[in-house]
Parts: structure tokens; sequence; C-alpha cells
């Protein structure tokens, strides 16, 4: 670490899990990076749904992670660990963090950093790790979407959900997507998607006309129990379901497991947070080597919908729960 740093640094504290009047500026020690850590001076980090839950008690990090809100982060690194050889000092980059992101410094894994890509913001930077990671370890790696493939994603204007649209569109998979609203529907189409108006229409009678009953091979879900029955009768044969979040519950009652059987499904799922830094590692090499040439190129990039000082952290939590946004809640510093 370099002489210069202070002790102690500004970040969001909170008193008690509760609401996201709960969340006000307070003063910590500023981390010290391990020796496979690098220290970033955060100047923008992103709103994630799993902040939300954190912040109600209702997600706790893990034991050896920062008790501070906040999984992605963009800044300058001004320290590194002993054993760090990937970035230096004055390095620009975005790191998927395992906390601490809502306050001035983090320490983060290098092997979870990635370097800015060419003419981006910290702010687009920022709106990068946590939706990127996620979509690219749920979508490839673990649901297998190929090319010539059809794929249904809910939530089709989240962070995630747009980020899904970018990549299974670039790499030439047909995509259908739910919003409720007509203006998120009309940003669906402008991505390359097909929108599905779930106020208005049945998803899974729509999935079955569009595809002559043929089905998609992947679902990419965050909605969770309401959604199970239907999403299995979207499905291909062969098909998988990919589980990522359970917004609207993680119980689905009387539900049938026969078309699992009839058309042999694969019903999965995972978080990213509790994965290894190996395996952290193994997605941010692929993102370096796949994505970020496609996001140089102009191919697409990251939606901003809003941004927020960080000190009004709170404004930021409270739009992400009223669901209006369209993209990437950003906090600056």
């Amino acid at each position: 670490m370099t002489d210069t740093l202070p002790a102690t640094m500004c970040a969001i504290d909170i008193s008690s899990p509760g609401g996201p009047e709960v969340m006000r500026i307070g003063h910590t020690v500023l981390p010290e990076p391990k020796s496979n850590e690098v220290l970033i001076r955060v100047a923008a980090a992103g709103v994630n749904r799993p902040d939300i839950q954190q912040r109600k008690g209702a997600y706790p990090p893990p034991p050896d992670a920062s008790p501070i809100l906040g999984l992605e982060a963009a800044g300058e690194v001004v320290g590194r660990g002993a054993a760090v050889t990937l970035y230096n000092v004055g390095d620009q980059v975005t790191a998927l963090c395992n906390g601490g992101g809502y306050a001035e410094y983090v320490a983060v894994p290098a092997t979870q950093c990635l370097p800015w890509p060419k003419g981006y913001s910290a702010v687009q930077a920022a709106a990068l790790p946590e939706t990127y990671f996620t979509v690219w370890a749920n979508l490839f790696d673990i649901g297998h979407l190929q090319p010539g493939e059809t794929l249904l994603v809910h939530g089709g204007t989240s962070g995630i959900g747009i980020t899904a649209i970018q990549f299974a569109v670039a790499q030439g998979s047909k995509v259908f997507a739910t919003a409720g609203t007509a203006e998120k529907c009309a940003v669906i189409e402008r991505l390359g998607g097909i929108p599905i108006n779930y106020r208005t229409h049945d998803f899974a009678n729509f999935i079955a006309e569009a595809t002559v009953n043929q089905g998609v091979d992947v679902v990419l879900d965050m909605v969770g129990a309401p959604y199970t029955a239907q999403n299995l009768a979207s499905l291909a044969p062969r098909g998988r379901l990919v589980q990522i979040a359970f917004m609207a519950g993680a119980v689905a009652q009387n539900l049938s497991l026969l078309p699992i059987m009839l058309k042999r499904l694969t019903v999965t799922g995972s978080t990213m947070r509790p994965r290894t830094a190996i395996e952290k590692a193994a997605i941010a090499h692929s993102l370096l080597t796949t994505i970020w040439p496609q996001l140089e190129a102009g191919l697409y990039a990251p939606i901003i919908h809003a941004t927020f000082p960080l000190a009004e952290a709170a404004r930021a939590h409270e739009l992400m729960e009223s669901s209006t946004h369209i993209g990437k809640i950003i906090l600056t510093l």
C-alpha cells in the first residue's frame, strides 16, 4: 500500500436490518489488502438486488467478506498485496467484490478484477461485473446456450435481463424476454429481443404460439416459484431452466415434475457470491477474452438508468425496489 492513503474512509453503514432509511454514511478503517488482493479507490459502485436483501438482513455476507454492502465497483488501484502481479498501482479496474463496494475504498482479489473497456467511464465500468459474471456463468457455463438456440429471459429490462439479451443476440440466439410495461417492451425490441408483456399475455402461451409448440432451449429466471410450471411448459425437449433468484418465492406448490421426465429437462441454478475465487477467476478470464472485445468494438454497452451520490444510497435502493428502472443503478463517489 502507498504511504499517502488515509487511515479511515467513508462507507455506507447499516444501523440495523430494515428499509432504505437504515443506511447512513459512516466511517470505518481502511481495508488492508491480503496478499492476493488489490485495494481500489472507488469511483462508482453498482446497486444490485442482493444488496437489498443484505440490507434487510436476509442475505448475510460470507464469513470472510466485508459486511459493507456492494458487490461491484470501479476505480483506481492504489495498493496491492505481495502476491499480485496482474495489476499495478494506478491501473483503472472494475471488480466483482465479495462485499464492500459502497465505500471509498474496497479490497478485492486481483483475479476478480478486469480493466475498464477502452473509452469507458467509471459509471459504465461499474455497471459490468455483477451482471456480466452472473449472466456468463448461468447462460453459458451452466445453461450451455448455443448459437441458433432460443432463450427466454424474465425481467428483460433489469441489469441481468439486458445483459442476457445482449450476450445471446450477439452470439446468434433468438431471445424472448418478459417485461411489464410498453416502454420496457420497446427497450427489449431495440436490443434485438422479442418482448412479452406479462401483464397482457400468458408467457407460456405466447412461447407456444411463437415457436409452434416447440418451446425454447433455455429459460433464465429470477422470479421463482409462481413461474416454475410455466417455465417447464415453455421448454423444448432437452431444455434447461436456470434459476438465478426467487424474487416472488422459492417454494412452488402443486408442481408436476412430469414435464421434466417427458422432455428430459435440466433444472439448475446458482448464486455468484459463494463461489470460490478460482471459479470467479475463470469467469473473469472468459469475459476478458470473449466479451471485452465486443464491448470495445461497440457491439453493445450497459444501459445506465440513474446515478446517485454514495450519500443517497437510500434513494437508489428505493428506486430499485420500485422496479420502475430500466438497466443499472449506480452510486458515485
